[in-house]
């Protein structure tokens, strides 16, 4: 049976390099590992704990939370906006923080990776993302990290996809996960 992980990304935009790198982990994916990119992050309201009860939990909240549930594993694909993770992910987290302690997040093994037009790649919202998806009770994965830098010019030409150290970087950490959530 394979490992399924479930991937959040962090930009909106179609044509953002953080969509392609995660379009690259589907194409990668090694045997065993399934990969799917969640789409929907768009409609989540902000979160709001008096719209976060039973029977009122707004749809597209539900939505995110079910798709969690049956996943193996997470993978948050993060750009860095203003030195920290975009808002569309820090509220997707907050969705997926409630219920405390027993989220469809708490104890599932946790990746993120990310690529910025920065020399840095996004480590700092990297580092954001891995603080508050810990904080919301997942099993942050701290070995696992890819921050690739300059990806407006690097990704200018070639898809993420079909950059050879992109590819095996991607390959390697899926089938680190799967490892990590087969022993989960």
């Amino acid at each position: 049976m394979a490992t399924k992980v479930l991937t959040l990304v962090g930009s909106l935009r179609n044509g953002s390099t953080n969509r392609q790198l995660a379009e690259a982990t589907v194409e990668n994916a090694p045997e065993g590992v399934e990969v799917s990119v969640y789409s929907g992050l768009e409609n989540l309201p902000f979160y709001n704990e008096d719209k976060d009860v039973e029977g009122q939990v707004p749809a597209a909240a539900a939505a995110l939370r079910a798709a969690v549930a049956e996943a193996d594993a997470l993978l948050v694909v993060s750009p860095e906006y203003n030195g920290t993770m975009p808002a569309v992910l820090k509220n997707a987290i907050d969705w997926l923080s409630r219920p405390f302690g027993a989220s469809a997040a708490t104890g599932l093994p946790t990746a993120v990776i990310g690529t910025a037009f920065g020399q840095y790649g996004g480590v700092w919202a990297q580092d954001e993302a891995r603080k508050a998806l810990g904080i919301a009770g997942a099993k942050v994965i701290e070995d696992i990290k890819i921050a690739i830098p300059n990806s407006v010019v690097r990704f200018a030409e070639t898809h993420p996809k079909d950059d050879a150290e992109v590819a095996e970087q991607v390959s390697g950490m899926l089938s680190d996960i799967r490892r990590i959530a087969e022993a989960n």
